[in-house]
This record gives structure tokens, C-alpha cells and sequence, in this order.
């Protein structure tokens, strides 16, 4: 049975599935837009939430702790620029918008972006 696993796996060791949210997040800052699988912008979506939604506490401690989830390059820019644009919004800060299946392997596919 499959209780309390609703998490996805990825066929990935957990320090391997850290590493790719932290990459996922990290391109996204920088990129504004990233195009990666369904299953991965799915998981990438909350994971980036929280960490706007941290940013826009604009404490010290709130900064540190984004800088040690995804760097500091990408943490100063949603310390600064991010949280400043959407200051007034509650949450809903991405948009995952559905692609067609990818040529090679047929994955779903989606792009991933700010709003």
C-alpha cells in the first residue's frame, strides 16, 4: 500500500530529488520561464510558492534560509525583485501551461513560468 506517498520519486534517491528541485528553482529565478516534464513542473509549482512567499518577509532570517535552499544569486533576485512584484498577491505566483508529448520518449512536456 501506498499510504503517506503521495510525494513523486522521479526514480531518484532523495538527496538526487533535492538536487533537482534546488536546479529546477534555481533555472526558473534566473529564467523566468523554464520548459521541463509535466510531473517536474508539477513538483517544481508548491516548492517555488513557498519560497516566493519567504521572500516577501524580507527578514534576515527568511533570507538566509532561501539562500540556502536555492543560492544566493537567485535568492537576492526573489528577495528583491519577486517579492516586490507580487507583494499584493496571495499566492498563484507560476503558471504551468501543457505542451505536446516530447519526440524522443514521448514525455508529457510543459512550461513552467511566473505570472
Amino acid at each position: 500500500m501506498r499510504h503517506h506517498n503521495a510525494n513523486r520519486k522521479f526514480g531518484r534517491e532523495r538527496n538526487q530529488r533535492v538536487a533537482l528541485m534546488r536546479s529546477l528553482a534555481y533555472s526558473l529565478v534566473l529564467k523566468g520561464k523554464i520548459k521541463t516534464t509535466e510531473p517536474k513542473a508539477k513538483s517544481l509549482r508548491p516548492y517555488m510558492e513557498k519560497l516566493v512567499t519567504l521572500g516577501k518577509k524580507q527578514t534576515l532570517a527568511s533570507r538566509r534560509v532561501l539562500e540556502s535552499r536555492i543560492g544566493v544569486e537567485a535568492a537576492k533576485k526573489i528577495a528583491g525583485t519577486l517579492s516586490a512584484t507580487y507583494k499584493d498577491r496571495a499566492g498563484g505566483y507560476t503558471r504551468i501551461t501543457k505542451m505536446g508529448p516530447r519526440a524522443t520518449d514521448a514525455s508529457p512536456m510543459a512550461i513552467i513560468e511566473f505570472v
